[in-house]
């Protein structure tokens, strides 16, 4: 498996380069380095005697069919599908999202020499991290059917928008519909991840399963003053949206930061984004758009925060004298990860030789879409230094042949049960 290892890590490291800002990976939605991890996926999968195809939302799909399907019982019929995300954050690692497609793909190896009796799907999604248009989950929003026409109208930062985006890459929005699986069909869903966090590095572990996704709540703020002249304007007139805004952020960090400590463990808050207009250095800032990203286990201490945080905004602008508006881009519910193959995949790593811990996922994933439509599970990678969305985000080469072991295990288990 050592030699499966390097290759997977390698294949990694090549597909960061597909990006598209020279010196540092960036790949959002559907733009055209998509493309050159499109082909070179498509070889991959071609390889191994997968049927390939892109759907209508640009997830890249590999259907690999054991021999025998018609003496398969009703179980075996059922596809295993295996997967994760393509898409970046800007500047990112070359592990987060790509290291679970390209190990899916070591999967389909094991599972040809093992004659794994099932489908295997593996499925590249085209768009997790909702960098592009704000929404994230677009590819699983698809195949699981709960993608929402209206997102098509939504507009990116050059103003292009998700229908035309989709148009453009050579695909057809109308069809969109057509991505989605018939949950009949389905045995389970399985995604591996580097962990984005320390607590298998601090607990010194390679591997963890994952039991549950955090919930998490992301909203569209926007602080509305009025732009006027730097040099000319007093301070007591001002009605400044900058200023509005970054008082609303200190706020958001305290307060959270105090909530966490005391009341509300796992609390935790992100303003990441902030846009400004009209972003001159002599001109008061008359409009101020920025992000809150909120997650906390418990779903209704989540939305009591984010409705206590829109409060506070509110009462800085009116202190301010200018206006707030806010909507909600996403609100997902604590995920509970299906207990039966979550077992499974815990027997499989205490099989290969690992400790079977479990550990709840902070960071958002597919598999929270893909679990609402049919069972679905985790595995954990552990993450160096606990580095991710960042260039120094790394696997280390022993973590990467445990998941390979694991997936053995896992296939075999799986494949005693169902012929």
């Amino acid at each position: 498996m050592r030699d499966r290892a390097q290759r997977a890590i390698a294949e990694c490291k090549l597909i960061a380069g597909f990006t598209e800002e020279p010196g540092r990976t960036t790949r959002r939605f559907l733009t055209p380095p998509v493309r050159d991890v499109h082909a070179h996926l498509r070889d991959r999968m071609e390889a191994l005697g997968m049927t390939v195809g892109v759907d209508a939302i640009g997830n890249l799909r590999g259907l690999w069919q054991p021999e025998g399907t018609d003496r398969m019982s009703e179980t075996a019929r059922k596809r295993l599908i295996l997967g994760s995300h393509i898409d970046t954050v800007p500047n990112a690692g070359a592990y987060d999202g790509v290291l679970g497609v390209v190990l899916a793909l070591e999967w389909v190896q094991i599972a040809r020499e093992i004659a794994f009796p099932m489908p295997i799907e593996v499925i590249a999604f085209s768009e997790e991290e909702g960098v592009r248009y704000g929404v994230p989950f677009l590819g699983s929003r698809a195949v699981t059917g709960i993608f929402v026409e209206k997102m098509l109208a939504d507009e990116d930062a050059e103003g292009i928008r998700m229908e035309d985006a989709i148009r453009a890459f050579g695909l057809d929005p109308a069809k969109i519909g057509e991505a989605a699986i018939d949950p009949a069909e389905v045995y389970g869903f399985v995604e591996m991840h580097i962990e984005q966090g320390p607590v298998l590095e601090a607990e010194n572990l390679q591997l963890a399963v994952v039991d549950a996704i955090v919930g998490q709540t992301r909203l569209g703020l926007r602080f509305i003053g009025q732009a006027n002249h730097a040099g000319t304007t007093p301070m007591h007139l001002r009605r400044d949206a900058l200023a509005a805004a970054a008082e609303w952020i200190t706020s958001v960090e305290s307060a959270v930061r105090d909530a966490a400590a005391g009341d509300e463990p796992g609390l935790v808050a992100t303003v990441g984004k902030i846009e400004l207009k009209p972003n001159a250095g002599n001109v008061i800032p008359g409009t101020v758009d920025l992000s809150l990203d909120l997650r906390h286990d418990s779903n209704y201490a989540r939305s009591q925060w984010a409705n206590h945080l829109l409060a506070d905004a509110r009462r800085i602008a009116h202190q301010r004298g200018v206006e707030v508006e806010s909507v909600v881009k996403m609100s997902e519910r604590t995920t509970e990860m299906d207990r039966h193959l979550t077992a499974r995949l815990a027997s499989a790593v205490e099989d290969a030789g690992f400790p079977p811990k479990r550990l709840p996922s902070g960071a958002g994933h597919d598999a929270m879409v893909m679990a609402a439509r049919w069972p679905a599970t985790m595995l954990f990678l552990r993450s160096p230094g606990g580095i991710s969305h960042h260039p120094d985000e790394a696997v280390r080469e022993e973590d990467v042949e445990a998941a390979l072991l694991v997936g053995r295990k896992f296939m075999e288990q799986l494949a005693a049960e169902v012929r």
